[in-house]
């Protein structure tokens, strides 16, 4: 199905999802609404447990929605099957997630190539796209390490790579500093806001710090299920 009303890169379009606490329902979101233009980088601002992880997931196909859609460049991706919703993330989408999600028992270059085996890219062009993101983010000199030799920031350098290797139109980072420290966070946000930009990709990032949120274009709060002003948030 495609989106003839807006010309916007993503479009959220009354997004609600229902989970069932006992015979509870809880409503985490509850007809979102918001658009996002091709290239921009977007906050997702709010507390803890308010449905920023959920939105996330459901903007990335991981989830489904339990009422309105969710159109990437006019693809709506919550009326594909599961399979459809696969292929479409692996070769549109980028993650990068709080705690690096690297797989431990592959090394460096071998976790930046596997989106690319995935996708069927070429082994030596795809060798050569690894090592040239690994030079921008400085550990070049790596390749051959395995997740555990590597520092917390440094984890995260190659997961910031690895969510770009595959040149996704959108990356969604889900708290990507909440694990490290001051100023590996603060090294990790400067070179995904540069390489975002530079790869011009649509960034969407989870974050519940004000600094974070700060970086961004625009910034999306979320409360009591639904997009709000920011003078109508309160902290």
């Amino acid at each position: 199905m495609e989106n003839d009303c807006s010309n916007a890169f993503i479009r959220l379009n009354r997004l609600t999802r229902i989970y069932l606490q006992g015979e509870r329902e809880q409503r985490v979101l509850d007809g979102v609404c918001g658009e996002i233009q091709r290239g921009e980088t977007v906050a997702l601002l709010g507390r803890s447990g308010c449905g920023k992880s959920t939105l996330l997931n459901l903007i990335g196909g991981i989830d489904q929605p339990d009422g309105g859609d969710i159109y990437i460049n006019d693809t709506c991706i919550n009326q594909m099957d599961e399979h459809g919703r696969t292929l479409f993330r692996r070769r549109h989408i980028g993650f990068i997630y709080q705690f690096f999600n690297l797989i431990p028992t592959l090394t460096v270059m071998e976790n930046l190539l596997l989106p690319l085996e995935l996708n069927g890219y070429d082994l030596a062009e795809g060798r050569h796209r690894c090592m040239t993101l690994l030079e921008q983010v400085g550990l070049s000199q790596r390749e051959s390490s395995y997740p555990d030799q590597l520092s917390g920031g440094e984890q995260q350098r190659v997961a910031v790579a690895r969510a770009l290797v595959h040149r996704p139109a959108v990356v969604l980072a889900d708290e990507p500093t909440g694990n490290l420290d001051l100023e590996s966070g603060q090294q990790v946000l400067d070179l995904l806001d540069r390489l975002v930009r530079d790869e011009q990709c649509t960034l969407i990032i989870v974050t519940h710090s004000q600094a974070v949120a700060a970086r961004a274009d625009r910034i999306f709060n979320l409360r009591q299920g639904r997009f709000v002003a920011s003078e109508d948030v309160v902290w």
